[in-house]
């Protein structure tokens, strides 16, 4: 199994600048990369947060080395506001957030995220809800289109719905390698490489876990859980979640009105709750992305909490 690569750890760690006495929430826990530098960079405490039951045995170790000053919570990093403690509420001095997939749920092929190794197509990232297999076998075709072309934006996604309705009226779909042949007979492969599968498994990765909403929802409840001068620092993978993230920063920097229902639109005469160091986000640097592939796409966004601006 390919071990998980915290991506631009460096750069999120810089940007969160850990100091004694110091409370952060890591929102995305996964294999503890981001809770360990930040433990190892001060005398402080880390709540994180995933929903990935196998997450815990990372979880535990982290535990005993850091022993007092880590605290797992098993749940959505969407319901943050809930999971952290009333008493650190307002008190939080930074927030890290890694969206999406990781390498380790990748390689697992009985998750069913993968399109290259065969297994139950599920594709959930905690034990609940409906699977992959439940959306592609009952969902009408042109909601099923309208899944692919606005979570994976393929342009083919009506011809790829069509093929995926027409396969599973003589077999249902169960497996992931039998849902990509299926997709790769429907779109033309790309003269970039990639494969014609990529942009519906994240579609339909994306739908089944909800990430969207998730992060629209996670980024809501940063502004209640910052303490003033407290740092929210988002990593992000492709440009769905990179535009929900530039918007909300931008609106909360009184840039412009939010986008989103999670977000209420602020009133013009309401101060910012955050500042913005640079609207530019962080990349990657050509040696991290020898070393780690999934870092060329990797998009940092740094934000700052004000004292003002409404939680």
């Amino acid at each position: 199994m390919t071990p998980h690569i915290p991506v631009l750890l460096p750069e999120v760690v810089g940007a969160l600048k850990p100091k004694d006495g110091g409370v952060y929430v890591d929102g995305t826990f996964g294999a503890g990369g981001y809770t360990r530098a930040i433990l190892g960079a001060a005398d402080c405490r880390v709540f994180a947060i995933d929903r990935d039951p196998s997450a815990a045995t990372a979880a535990a170790e982290v535990a005993r080395s850091f022993p007092a000053r880590f605290e797992f919570l098993p749940g959505r990093f969407g319901d943050m506001a809930s999971l952290v403690p009333v008493a650190a509420k307002g008190r939080v001095n930074g927030i890290a957030l890694d969206i999406g997939v990781s390498s380790m749920q990748i390689d697992q092929a009985a998750r069913g995220f993968s399109f290259q190794k065969d297994g139950p197509l599920d594709m959930r990232m905690g034990g609940d809800g409906p699977t992959a297999a439940d959306l592609v076998n009952t969902l009408p075709e042109a909601e099923l289109a309208d899944v692919i072309y606005q979570y994976g934006e393929e342009r083919a996604s009506r011809r790829v719905a069509a093929a995926i309705v027409r396969d599973r009226a003589l077999t249902p779909f169960a497996t992931t390698l039998q849902l990509a042949a299926t997709v790769r007979g429907a779109v033309r492969p790309s003269k970039d490489g990639i494969d014609p599968a990529t942009r519906t498994f994240q579609a339909l990765r994306i739908a089944v876990n909800d990430e969207l909403g998730e992060l629209e929802r996670a980024l809501a409840a940063s502004v209640e859980l910052l303490a003033p001068g407290g740092v929210l620092a988002v990593v992000s993978f492709h440009s769905l979640e990179d535009r929900i993230v530039k918007r909300f920063l931008d609106a909360r920097a009184g840039r412009a009105a939010a986008p989103s229902r999670h977000m209420p639109h602020a009133a013009p005469a309401e101060a910012p709750a955050f500042t913005l160091p640079s609207r530019r986000p962080i990349v990657a640097g050509d040696s991290e992305t020898r070393l780690n592939p999934r870092a060329r796409s990797a998009r940092l966004r740094v934000a700052v909490r004000t004292e003002g601006g409404p939680a």
